[in-house]
């Protein structure tokens, strides 16, 4: 389904790896019904990330999840000392035993619009440092998007092939009436080619960026997903997501990003302390656009709350 318009040849793969899907979510859902006949007995804990191993950082973080696993991290705000009240570090980890880091994002303290550089290395944010892999720019309040660490099209070759690739377009919907209520927010990614590759998208102009393309509806190659609706709940008077144990406390920041055609969730994010949060990517994400896609929650978008 996330498939370029002239790969179509993997529907049955597609097909059988559903199927094993819905198998082990039953299995799931017995071993939860046993789990709630025993009272006293300790709540369960969430599940880790599935053994998950690289050589190459840069390109693990680059790459999309592969078909079938869900790659289970956590984001860290450090939000200590007087800078970082106002310029946060955010950190992604793989949410497994290692704690393995991915990813580090801030945003870049003398640019006139928001930006957040992201990095291979904790200790080394810089923009022209070898550790930066890609950029979230917010240039028009609501809308953002996700560049990979290659050159700005003015400064690139004619042939375009070292300029940078746009990686996502992400658009949070303007509350007009300012009524407080769930986000909804639509996010547009590169399609996907035969081999489960990325197709580059190196546009020469921001006429012919991922959100341009969007607004104009030219969806050739590109997948559009959205954030899934959240159920009101009377009893908690609120707008609640099931998010399998993996969240744990309310906030507006809480989402899940869905293909609109079978409800499939490509991304989860939601908090589990004040500056601890669970972020949960699939194919065809990779970690570099899930973490974009995070940090564009935490910039200050008033007419969205």
């Amino acid at each position: 389904m996330f498939q370029t318009s002239d790969d179509k040849n993997k529907d049955k793969k597609t097909k059988k790896k559903k199927a094993e899907e819905s198998e082990d979510s039953e299995s799931e859902k017995e071993e939860k019904t046993k789990k709630k006949k025993g009272k006293g007995k300790k709540k369960k804990e969430r599940s880790p990330s599935p053994e998950i191993e690289f050589d190459n950082l840069e390109k693990f973080v680059m790459e999309p999840a592969p078909q079938g696993v869900t790659v289970k991290c956590r984001v860290t705000r450090d939000q200590r000392g007087m800078d970082k009240s106002l310029y946060p570090l955010y950190y992604l980890h793989l949410d497994n035993e290692k704690k393995t880091f991915l990813l580090a994002g801030r945003k870049r303290k003398k640019s006139t619009t928001s930006n957040y550089l992201i990095s291979i290395d904790a200790t080394d944010l810089s923009r022209g440092g070898e550790n930066f892999v890609g950029k979230l720019s917010n240039l028009m309040g609501t809308k953002f998007t996700v560049f990979d660490n290659a050159l700005n099209p003015e400064k690139a070759l004619p042939d375009m092939s070292n300029a940078r690739q746009e990686l996502a377009g992400i658009i949070y919907e303007t509350n007009v009436l300012g009524i407080k209520g769930p986000r909804r927010m639509t996010v547009i990614i590169p399609g996907m080619n035969k081999d489960n590759e990325r197709v580059p998208l190196r546009p020469r102009n921001e006429c012919d960026g991922l959100l341009i393309r969007f607004q104009n509806r030219r969806m050739e190659n590109l997948i559009e997903l959205h954030n899934k609706t959240p159920v009101w709940n009377e009893e908690t008077a609120s707008h609640v997501l099931n998010f399998n144990g993996r969240v744990t406390q309310a906030s507006i920041k809480n989402f899940q990003i869905v293909h609109n055609k079978d409800d499939y969730i490509v991304m989860q994010f939601g908090r589990i302390a004040d500056d601890i949060f669970t972020l949960d990517y699939n194919y065809p994400l990779c970690a570099v656009q899930a973490f974009s896609i995070a940090l564009s929650s935490f910039d200050g978008k008033i007419a969205c709350e």
